[in-house]
């Protein structure tokens, strides 16, 4: 089995282009992995969804939000 990389929320929002809130939402709905709890919380990157910049313009693309677990239902 693939070892996870694990990041902390910070690094997680820099990676998606999101703020941090959006992080631990995904993760109390059950959308992305998280590793521990509090402040020493860690999420699994290969479940989120990587920002892109474009090198000319500067332009960032954000990718799709994770889907909701099988089961739950949108707020």
């Amino acid at each position: 089995m693939d070892r996870p990389w694990l990041a902390t929320a910070a690094d997680a929002a820099y990676y998606t282009g999101r703020p941090i809130g959006t992080i631990w939402r995904w993760a109390s709905e059950g959308r992305i992995t998280v590793h521990g709890q509090g402040k020493a919380a860690r999420y699994d990157l290969r479940g989120l969804p990587r920002k892109t910049v474009d090198d000319w313009t500067g332009e960032v693309t954000l990718g799709d939000p994770p889907p909701l677990p099988a089961g739950a239902r949108a707020a």
